[in-house]
């Protein structure tokens, strides 16, 4: 998959997100996909800005935690998902990105 098609993805998900107050940032591999969720209506850009949680990881890993194919944890120990920042709001990813 593509950061394009990613990003795409991410979008379609994040439109039916909760106002949290917050934003992520994907810092995958492929480039950046950061997640505003400060307004109404959620925002998903491939600009690299400043947010409450960074998750460094790639788009096939990603991928793999939503198809429950890769545990959470497992993927943190294994440093194929690393985590800056609010770890409550990043738990939270994978029930957005479903």
């Amino acid at each position: 998959m593509t950061l394009e098609e990613f990003t795409a993805k991410v979008s379609q998900a994040a439109a039916s997100a909760p106002q949290m107050g917050k934003s992520i940032k994907l810092q995958l591999e492929e480039g950046i996909v950061h997640i505003d969720m400060t307004e109404e209506q959620a925002v998903v850009t491939n600009e690299d800005k400043e947010a409450n949680t960074t998750i460094i990881t790639s788009i096939g890993t990603l991928d793999k935690l939503r198809k429950g194919e890769l545990n959470p944890m497992m993927a943190m120990m294994t440093k194929k998902i690393q985590i800056k920042g609010d770890m409550g709001l990043a738990m939270k990813l994978q029930s957005l990105l479903s």
